[in-house]
């Protein structure tokens, strides 16, 4: 179309056409040879954009280009991670390097969400996958599944530690408490039995029953024998 309107405006500049014709008016003022104006702008406008699109045309390539690569790589990054998931659950036995590649491509291809793949996006999977098979071995489900319960395992002993040292805080403390409670009482006891020797050395002797104190060796005991005296007559 753009390529028509150039030729025929090169014709109509070589009086081979004739020249688009419109009658275009300002106000009173009337455009003489307008069509032939409008048909120039349009070709001016066309040829322009005979450069323009190829380059347009470019750029739409590379980002669909662009869009195809990334749809490709997260399939491989679907495909690989259901393979590597596979891998370390025990599922690929094949040790060498070929037949362990044909064998994830195999599993990937009977793979119910996989299947709808090409077959270089899947080889490419099986490639990755096959090269990480040591981490997929490192991490395992059942080694996984064996440092779960072994640290479960601990944070057991840990909680029953605490639970114990807790328990062992709170009997420290009822035993204090009671030590406390022992000391203030033997202290009170000792005070009315000091109280009740000094009431009896007073009112005794006016009973006719007089006091003769012994030291003995422990120096806490005191042994206060009494004799009676006759009363007088």
């Amino acid at each position: 179309m753009s390529a028509f309107v150039v030729g025929y405006t090169v014709m109509c500049a070589f009086d081979l056409a004739p020249w688009l014709t419109a009658s275009v008016a300002f106000g009173d003022i009337q455009i003489e040879d307008a069509g032939m104006y409008i048909q120039l702008a349009i070709t001016a406008f066309l040829f322009s954009m005979m450069f323009f699109a190829p380059a347009n045309g470019r750029i739409m390539s590379l980002e669909k280009s662009h869009r195809n690569f990334r749809i490709n790589m997260d399939d491989v990054a679907r495909a690989y991670y259901r393979c590597h998931a596979a891998d370390r659950e025990g599922v690929f036995t094949m040790s060498s390097e070929f037949d362990a590649v044909r064998e994830r491509i195999q599993f990937m291809r009977d793979h119910p969400d996989l299947s709808d793949l090409e077959s270089d996006i899947l080889t490419v999977a099986a490639q990755m996958s096959e090269r990480s098979r040591g981490l997929a071995d490192i991490y395992s489900d059942e080694k996984v599944a064996h440092a779960r319960t072994f640290l479960r395992q601990r944070q057991e002993e840990v909680e029953r530690q605490q639970r114990q040292i807790i328990e062992a805080l709170h009997t420290c403390q009822e035993i204090e408490k009671w030590a406390q409670q022992l000391d203030t009482e033997e202290s009170v006891i000792a005070n009315q039995l000091a109280r009740l020797d000094d009431k009896l050395q007073a009112v005794l002797p006016t009973l006719g029953y007089g006091f003769e104190q012994e030291e003995i060796e422990e120096p806490e005991t005191n042994v206060v024998p009494m004799t009676a005296k006759p009363a007088a007559e």
